[in-house]
């Protein structure tokens, strides 16, 4: 997959991953892209780790709930860093 493609892939990751999980996360489409870009990465990683699948091409469905499933953990522990930040 193409740098080009694996951003787009991050970024639109990213975003259904925010509106999968409910309440309001911070941050724009620059934090959506980064958390969805690593997102992807660790999704990517735990694929090829746990069931031998990674992030190949961009129309494959593996790509893609990988790349989901990576932007919600990372969202979820970006969203426990930023309340735990702002209630201490």
């Amino acid at each position: 997959m193409s740098f080009i493609g694996f951003l787009l892939l991050g970024l639109i990751a990213g975003a259904i991953a925010k509106a999968i999980l409910p309440g309001t996360q911070g941050g724009g489409w620059f934090v959506t892209l980064l958390l969805g870009v690593v997102g992807a990465i660790l999704g990517g990683w735990l694929g090829s780790l746990l069931f031998g699948v990674g992030i190949g091409d961009f129309f494959q469905l593996s790509s893609w709930l990988l790349a989901i499933a990576g932007s919600i953990i990372v969202l979820l522990i970006y969203g426990a860093v930023v309340n735990r930040r702002h209630t201490a």
